[in-house]
C-alpha cells in the first residue's frame, strides 16, 4: 500500500467520493450535494489542509483530510483530521490506521504536537481512534423540538 498525497485526477475522485463519505461518518443524517461539498473542501484546502489517499495497484483505496484546527476555548492550533474514508471494499484491511498514522507523522512534521479530530455519534470508527490513543473532549448533544 502507498500513502500519499494524490494529483490532479486523484483529488478530483476523492472529492466526488466525499459525498459518500459524509453520508457513512453520519450515518445517513447527512447526504451531501457533490456543490455542498466543494463549498465545504475547497475552503481547507486554501488554508493548507491537504489529503493522503491510500493505492494499490492503482487503485484508491481512501484518503484523509488533515489540517489545522483551532480549540474554541484557548485559541491553540492543533493537528485536525477533517475527513478518514475508506472504500467499502477495502474495508477491515488495516486502511484506516495506515492512513491515520501516516498523518500522524506530516501533522508532526507540519509542527502539532495535538491532533484532534469530531466523529459523530455511533460511527463505528470511533472504535479505531480509541485503540488509536484518541480520548473524548467534548461532547455535543441535541434535543429535538
Amino acid at each position: 500500500m502507498d500513502i500519499r498525497k494524490p494529483n490532479d485526477s486523484e483529488l478530483e475522485k476523492v472529492i466526488l467520493l466525499s459525498p459518500q463519505a459524509l453520508s457513512d461518518g453520519t450515518l445517513g443524517e447527512v447526504k451531501p450535494t457533490n456543490e455542498k461539498i466543494k463549498r465545504l473542501i475547497e475552503p481547507l484546502l486554501e488554508k493548507g489542509s491537504y489529503y493522503l489517499i491510500a493505492t494499490e495497484n492503482e487503485n484508491l483505496l481512501g484518503w484523509i483530510l488533515v489540517g489545522a484546527g483551532k480549540d474554541q476555548f484557548t485559541d491553540k492550533m492543533n493537528g485536525f483530521i477533517y475527513e478518514l474514508f475508506v472504500i467499502e471494499e477495502f474495508r477491515g484491511n488495516g486502511v484506516s490506521k495506515q492512513l491515520m498514522k501516516t498523518a500522524f507523522d506530516h501533522l508532526r512534521k507540519d509542527g502539532y504536537s495535538e491532533v484532534r479530530l469530531s466523529a459523530f455519534a455511533g460511527n463505528p470508527a470511533i472504535k479505531l481512534y480509541e485503540k488509536m490513543g484518541f480520548n473524548i473532549r467534548t461532547v455535543s448533544m441535541s434535543l429535538p423540538l
